[in-house]
């Protein structure tokens, strides 16, 4: 299920969906997730909203990238995704957009249910 979620401290939509799902996954404020991604992107020589730039903070926080299977490439929605991983905190890259999901519900600032993702970032359970 989807449930809107804009931490940005001004409820502005920016092209910050990086910064959003990273909040969300990490559950840290919109400010400390857009300074750990912008500081890996200087680091890194590269820009925030490079997927190898707001990866490599969750990898910094125990995440691992798996890619989703190529059996059905067109079909597999964001709410397919979210049926299937009831339980647990993942990030899920559309080529171009990010969100998260936590616990089967799908966190963004607009209705991304029937986007395809690519691949996703999940923590291994503890």
């Amino acid at each position: 299920m989807w449930i809107e979620y804009n931490p940005n401290p001004t409820g502005r939509k920016v092209g910050d969906c990086s910064i959003r799902a990273i909040s969300k996954a990490l559950n840290v404020d919109w400010e400390t997730a857009y300074a750990l991604i912008v500081s890996n992107g200087y680091a890194m020589g590269d820009m925030p909203s490079s997927d190898s730039v707001w990866g490599s903070v969750l990898r910094q926080h125990g995440f691992y990238r798996e890619a989703i299977p190529n059996s059905c490439p067109d079909c597999y929605t964001a709410d397919d995704f979210s049926k299937d991983h009831p339980k647990g905190v993942y990030v899920l890259g559309f080529g171009g957009h990010v969100a998260t999901i936590v616990d089967g519900n799908l966190y963004d600032s607009w209705n991304s249910s029937n986007e395809i993702p690519q691949f996703y970032w999940y923590k291994k359970e503890v």
